[in-house]
């Protein structure tokens, strides 16, 4: 049985592009209807585009829970199919709130896709990304090889320069290439996932452009610098093999071979952890200059524990007039 559903997860997986343009034009038109005063019929599609937005994350719990191994996207890809279905139910019976919600998945879409599927989007932002990486790796002291990472032969690998190349002296390393270890940057890698959420979140509010702009500038640079830093601590930590620790329960949780203990706790544990905390903390660098934001989160608390909430007394954050005051 378990492997029957590991085979329909790991079909599914080559729907999830596919499905990704059709939820974001799907959305698009919703938000269309929307803007024109036709809120029924605008109802009735973004309901849909909720269906396929389900059916979207369906297709990647394969990807993430076990392509990626990662703990905190597998959960949350798996969470995410009946929460979204869940959105379109209560959209459906009248919670208008989440046309905003709704309004903010078509964005996240457009910033983020570009440069997940045009090659040379991808690789304009990837190779970008390394260089900057490699940068700051310079200056903690380390200068790994940057290489194409079809040089080691992987042979699925994107031409790309985006590929760092450790050498390590550590005994146990002996499953690597010649002592040799690679920490190659995706797509991923770059921050845009997490840049595109605040994007979408932060355009689709009912708010003045001056107030949006501000929210956007505080949140995309943090997130990129940061991101920045999760790279060279990955990079680092599993190229010089500094978090080879409890070796035989990782190996074990991960299903993975020695030389790639450091990696998963210094990214699927520690930096994914840090990750979540780090966007908490922006989320309220945001919310200081745009308070309509909390209208999502009210909405996403509501979707998790079932009860209303009002963060604006919580956070003594009132409404803002488009002058920039404070009602």
């Amino acid at each position: 049985m378990i492997d029957g559903l590991l085979g329909l997860l790991e079909r599914a997986t080559a729907l999830s592009g596919p499905l990704a343009w059709l939820v974001i034009g799907t959305f698009l038109v919703g938000a269309i209807l929307e803007w024109t005063g036709d809120r029924e019929r605008a109802r009735a599609v973004a309901v849909a585009g909720w269906g396929l937005f389900g059916s979207f994350w369906f297709s990647l719990i394969y990807h993430f829970a076990v392509v990626q191994k990662s703990i905190i996207e597998g959960i949350g890809s798996v969470l995410a199919v009946p929460l979204a279905f869940y959105v379109g139910y209560l959209l459906w019976q009248g919670r208008d709130s989440l046309f905003v919600l709704s309004r903010a998945i078509p964005i996240m879409g457009l910033v983020f896709f570009p440069v997940e599927s045009i090659p040379f989007v991808r690789q304009f932002v990837v190779e970008t990304v390394t260089s900057q990486t490699e940068f700051l790796m310079g200056l903690t002291g380390h200068h790994p090889e940057v290489i194409n990472g079809r040089q080691i032969e992987r042979i699925d690998a994107d031409p790309y320069r985006n590929t760092f190349l450790f050498v390590t002296d550590l005994p146990y390393t002996e499953e690597t290439e010649e002592f040799r270890i690679s920490y190659t940057i995706l797509t991923a890698c770059t921050g845009i996932g997490s840049m595109s959420i605040f994007a979408g979140l932060i355009a689709a509010t009912e708010a003045p452009f001056r107030r949006k702009a501000r929210a956007l500038a505080v949140s995309l640079p943090v997130i990129y610098v940061l991101n920045l830093f999760r790279n060279v601590f990955i990079g680092v930590t599993y190229g010089k093999q500094y978090l080879h620790v409890f070796p035989d329960a990782v190996t074990t949780v991960f299903g993975s071979e020695t030389a790639k203990v450091s990696y998963y706790l210094g990214d699927r544990i520690l930096a994914q952890s840090l990750s979540v905390v780090a966007l908490v903390g922006i989320t309220y660098l945001v919310v200081r200059e745009l308070p309509e934001i909390l209208d999502i989160v009210e909405d996403l608390l509501f979707l998790v524990t079932g009860s209303e909430y009002d963060l604006r007394s919580a956070m003594d954050v009132g409404t803002v007039r488009a002058d920039g005051g404070e009602q």
